[in-house]
């Protein structure tokens, strides 16, 4: 019943953030203009924050580590790698590029075949997790020191439309594809419910796991598929954010306190929308956009990031 009140303490507070940043300033003369501007804008937050601290709370789950990320494995990369490569053999001026839907399925596509081959080249061959991240995180490398060349060589108005993908902006939210990006979180959000049930055990550990039943191997699979479409969403509406999802994440479980992920995934989602809208509104009115949302929560979340390396340090 404890986990229950905290759940609700924190769906009424990301409500009533989002009613604020909604509300302010909002008058009869102006809400026909800004109200729908506002809502696109919050609707693109909320499933940037949750498609983050779900696919991070499921990535910790199969690894069991409390310290990373899914950008760990490259996927940011290859989605930067994908709209580099795009830019430097076909131009900006390419059908691809320019409709946002084409474009998103294509990332998208790439990125669960990357995902895809790269677990089966090494899980065949009996190899663990951690190989598995050993591997994506060179790849990741690759794949940045190939759109690093890519941009340095193409033409310097081309190379501004690509550097645009590069940082994540809040002001600034690909919202062509938000219609798709709501449809594809939903099927993804329905397909991973019959897995939910999976997590608790998973968390003991593949050995364990496995001795209590639970088809590892199959289950690891199908969430890596998962964790690469929620990054590309998240990625395609704002651009890459390297801590959110482990500062939420970890903010969830010292919130909670518990194993169980009914209370520790919505939670950290919830968490997540909150620190995107009250970041958002204080950037906006506080700071006057003197800085960006990106900044702070890159700054933040590397401060926790050392926290914890730490924390755990000291354990051994």
């Amino acid at each position: 019943m404890h986990d229950r009140r905290k759940m609700i303490f924190l769906t009424i507070l990301a409500a009533g953030l989002i009613a604020v940043f909604l509300l302010i300033k909002l008058s009869s003369n102006n809400w026909d203009y800004v109200l729908p501007r506002r809502a696109t804008k919050i609707l693109a937050i909320i499933l940037t924050g949750g498609t983050i601290a779900f696919s991070s709370m499921i990535f910790q789950t199969i690894t069991n580590n409390r310290i990373l990320t899914p950008s760990i494995l490259g996927l940011d990369s290859l989605y930067l790698f994908i709209q580099t490569f795009i830019i430097f053999v076909f131009g900006s001026a390419n059908l691809t590029f320019n409709n946002q839907n084409v474009n998103f399925a294509l990332s998208v596509g790439l990125m669960i075949v990357f995902s895809t081959i790269l677990y089966k080249f090494l899980f065949k061959r009996d190899q663990n997790i951690f190989i598995l991240l050993l591997v994506g995180l060179i790849l990741g490398s690759f794949f940045g020191s190939l759109s690093s060349f890519m941009q340095m060589i193409i033409d310097p108005n081309e190379f501004l439309i690509v550097q645009d993908r590069m940082f994540a902006s809040f002001n600034n939210i690909n919202t062509d594809i938000l219609l798709l990006s709501v449809i594809v979180t939903l099927v993804v959000a329905i397909y991973v419910y019959r897995y939910s049930k999976f997590f608790d055990v998973m968390s003991l550990g593949r050995e364990q796991a496995i001795n209590l039943g639970i088809d590892y191997d199959n289950v690891v699979k199908k969430m890596l598929i998962v964790i690469a479409i929620l990054v590309s969403i998240s990625t395609a509406l704002v651009g890459p954010i390297t801590f959110l999802g482990l500062l939420v994440v970890n903010l969830a479980r010292e919130f909670f306190k518990t194993y169980k992920h009914q209370y520790l995934i919505p939670g950290s989602m919830l968490i997540s929308i909150i620190a995107l809208v009250g970041g958002l509104l204080l950037v906006e009115r506080v700071f006057t956009f003197t800085t960006t949302l990106s900044v702070i929560i890159n700054f933040i979340g590397g401060t926790y990031f050392i926290y914890l390396l730490l924390k755990e340090s000291k354990k051994w």
